[in-house]
């Protein structure tokens, strides 16, 4: 007999076998995306504590992303350079057409890559995008990852950062964005900067963040076969990040955080398919329920970072976030 849709013991629901139709609401540039092989597989990541593989992992997926990297430099229409800002490392990208009127102005782009990935050369790229599609200056921040570098390290590089940029542009005119474990170093400065007094952004776009060391939300069983990104795969991240850190701390699961007093303005992104599309719900509600003006944005079958770029869903987004930024700035 059948029983699925019934519940187990511990009040679970049961599905069992269960296939998916392909998503007739999503674009067919959406669809061809969820279809690639992309989908096939999961990478297994080191040891938390094996320092030695992390460091050999990180080259080895710098190395699979560089053709990409140098993808994002050759279609945009900037000049990035490297420096060093309260002892991090910033590559800061430059529009070549650089308007006056955005002269004032910065974008502080946080990366993600579960913490440990997408640092380095790949910075100098999202600098290149990032300043490419808002027309202002951007500072791609390349924090200290784990497991070399555990929380806190990655958000007091970013909180570093954003003190220094202060010494040369009025709060009302610097924006943050980041996805994924740059959603969540960006959910989490937004927290710091409050607590800690300091002249609060125009915006952060924080787009499908990973909000809940804990890993409690209900997108992690329902999607975990739906996204690429797998609950296994998340599970090591936080491992690897966190370390023996409390997972309730608000700056390192910023869900738990008293966003009470955030005046920026505040957009999240997920999607349908996205693993963490309940860490964003969740997250979206806590800065609700503490007053801040914050949007929720979801796509329909849109999984963990997009389609990739190259579908109109995506060209929304980037439209979003560009409404955003521009509706806040001073």
């Amino acid at each position: 007999m059948d029983d699925a849709g019934k519940l187990d013991a511990g009040g679970g629901v049961k599905l069992g076998p269960i296939v998916v139709p392909d998503p007739q609401g999503a674009s067919a540039e959406a669809r061809k995306y969820l279809n690639t092989p992309f989908w096939a597989g999961e990478r297994e990541d080191p040891h938390p504590d094996d320092i030695e593989a992390w460091k050999a992992m990180i080259a080895q997926v710098d190395a699979m992303f560089a053709p990409m990297v140098e993808a994002m430099h050759a279609n945009s229409n900037a000049d990035v350079r490297k420096t060093s800002m309260a002892g991090v490392t910033v590559y800061v990208g430059t529009p070549r057409d650089l308007a006056a009127d955005r002269k004032d102005k910065a974008h502080i782009h946080i990366h993600g890559g579960g913490w440990a990935y997408m640092g380095g050369e790949a910075c100098g790229g999202q600098a290149a995008v990032q300043a490419t599609s808002y027309g202002v200056t951007a500072y791609a921040v390349d924090y200290r990852v784990p497991p070399m570098h555990r929380f806190p390290a990655a958000l007091d590089d970013c909180v570093a950062v954003y003190r220094e940029l202060l010494k040369t542009y009025a709060a009302n005119n610097i924006v943050v964005s980041g996805g994924s474990a740059g959603g969540n170093l960006s959910a989490a400065l937004a927290l710091r900067i409050k607590d800690e007094g300091l002249p609060q952004p125009a915006a952060f776009a924080i787009l499908t963040p990973c909000s809940d060391g804990r890993m409690l939300s209900d997108s992690f069983t329902v999607n975990d076969q739906l996204d690429f990104l797998k609950a296994k795969t998340m599970a090591g991240f936080w491992a690897v990040y966190a370390g023996k850190a409390d997972r309730g701390d608000p700056y390192l699961s910023p869900v738990y955080g008293d966003f009470s007093g955030l005046t920026s303005g505040v957009l999240l992104q997920t999607g349908t398919r996205d693993l963490l599309l309940s860490d964003t719900v969740r997250l979206h509600r806590a800065m609700r329920r503490a007053g801040v003006k914050a949007e929720l944005h979801v796509w329909e079958a849109m999984p963990h970072g997009g389609f990739g770029g190259g579908a109109p869903e995506d060209a929304e987004l980037a439209a979003e976030v560009k409404a955003l930024f521009e509706r806040n700035w001073g």
